[in-house]
């Protein structure tokens, strides 16, 4: 047996940025592993620029995903003012990029977004966690910063509610939360995009043991934490496994 603390991700927009490269803002169909270490953070209270509380919190936690739902996709297109870049310069903030008129460029930007996605997250303590799995729990019900799925612009819809029990397999964790009703039933107010989606996709990174379930795929994602200073982010292999049906 082995403990995971489980909760859902719900909300009408979310964004799991991808590697982004000028004026594209890709986003993934399920939550990235820094969006997932951001979101405990913000519950936490580690700020951004707490290097050394951000890099014990990416050695502390691993996570498995379901997605239950892969919602809509959203791209939104938005002008943004950008600086020129002096040689030998870099602009302290945002503000003091503003002030110079004369040398600000317009650029066309796109962002993407998840419409109506719902996830269930189990999380997994590693032996250097900073925080055990109780702890955690108790600081996503009474989170220190607001909490949001991937942007600020992403506010949770429903609570978090985190479970810290015990499975046999990470599959069983995540798929302990399939039976609860997210909504009061309705029949004038149905949300057609809380349906489960014929496929159950389920996510997890490599180093985890016990999963429980066979490796469709496995593929790379860029989504590892190196440094919020510098942003910089490392790569790392993520298992999937693509059930027939609904688990």
């Amino acid at each position: 047996m082995h403990s995971y603390l489980v909760l859902r991700l719900y909300g009408p927009m979310a964004s799991w940025g991808e590697v982004a490269v000028g004026e594209q803002r890709p986003g993934a169909p399920h939550p990235s592993r820094s969006a997932l270490l951001g979101l405990l953070g913000a519950a936490l209270g580690i700020r951004r620029d707490d290097e050394a509380g951000q890099q014990a919190l990416g050695a502390g936690y691993r996570f498995g995903i379901k997605l239950l739902s892969a919602g809509l996709p959203l791209r939104d297109y938005h002008t943004v003012q950008w600086p020129d870049l002096p040689k030998k310069f870099s602009y302290a903030t945002r503000r003091q990029e503003m002030r110079a008129p004369d040398r600000l460029n317009t650029i066309l930007t796109s962002r993407d977004y998840r419409c109506d996605s719902l996830y269930t997250v189990a999380i997994e303590a590693t032996a250097d966690a900073a925080y055990d799995l109780a702890a955690l729990g108790a600081a996503i019900e009474r989170p220190v910063f607001v909490p949001y799925l991937g942007r600020k612009s992403c506010p949770l819809a429903l609570p978090l509610n985190p479970r810290l029990e015990s499975f046999p397999s990470l599959k069983a964790a995540l798929d302990s939360r399939d039976d609860e009703t997210l909504i009061p039933e309705d029949r004038h107010h149905q949300s057609a995009c809380l349906r489960p989606d014929r496929l159950a996709r389920y996510y997890w990174d490599a180093r985890m043991d016990s999963a429980g379930m066979p490796v469709t795929l496995r593929q790379t994602r860029h989504d590892e934490p190196l440094s919020r200073r510098r942003w910089q982010f490392d790569t790392r292999q993520e298992n999937v496994y693509l059930a027939e049906g609904r688990q």
